[in-house]
């Protein structure tokens, strides 16, 4: 039977590049990536969105960007799903300009979402997959703060922690993959791929243990 995985993140799921306002070509962003190594037997929903934030809303915006207004909404139009994976966090730091802890308990509200949605017809609660983002670097603009690259820089072991309290997966992408110049926050392609290759056989070990 079809492994359903949702990829659910912000522009770095979507495929936005470090040099531009395009996004990588389909072949480079790290869901379809993870599609590809996986095969047949895996079917990976891509859900990302520029800008988008654990729980925290711009009302300027054209549309939800906190994650916790959207997410009940993909569960039920998914399921049943085998895998929820999710990286967010650097817009919690960067455009809503919380800290590393604020993100670890929008990221802890998502999770519990995810725990306690009504989902129909018998469909099992999808196991878990946090993903912390790599941490923000200084850009060639100069905009990128100390305070950015520290705050961002703290979300892996903030995650790592969280994910050990309620017993979900945990992986950092910043272990394969750093921000890349000339905005320090975005990847290139090869960061982006490198992400999707290495949580192919991690994501294989949760679904299929």
């Amino acid at each position: 039977m079809t492994k359903t995985i949702l990829a659910f993140g912000d522009s770095l799921t979507f495929g936005a590049r470090a040099d531009g306002p395009e996004r990588h070509e389909k072949t480079n962003r790290w869901p379809v990536v993870l599609q590809k190594t996986l095969g047949a037997d895996y079917d990976v929903i891509a859900e990302g969105l520029n800008g988008r934030t654990t729980v925290f809303s711009d009302p300027k915006a054209a549309y939800a960007r906190a994650a916790c207004d959207v997410l009940p909404t993909l569960l039920h139009s998914h399921q049943p799903l085998d895998l929820v994976v999710i990286m967010l966090g650097t817009n919690d730091v960067m455009v809503a300009e919380k800290s590393s802890r604020a993100a670890t308990h929008g990221m802890a509200r998502l999770i519990e979402t995810i725990r306690h949605h009504p989902y129909w017809g018998g469909a099992s609660v999808p196991r878990i997959l946090v993903v912390a983002p790599p941490a923000c670097i200084a850009d060639a603009a100069g905009q990128n703060t100390e305070r950015d690259m520290v705050e961002t820089s703290k979300l892996a072991a903030g995650y790592a922690a969280l994910a050990q309290d309620y017993g979900c997966s945990f992986f950092d992408a910043g272990s394969v993959a750093k921000a890349a110049l000339p905005d320090g926050v975005h990847l290139d392609a090869m960061g982006s791929r490198s992400i999707g290759t290495a949580l192919a056989p991690v994501v294989q070990a949760i679904v299929e243990r």
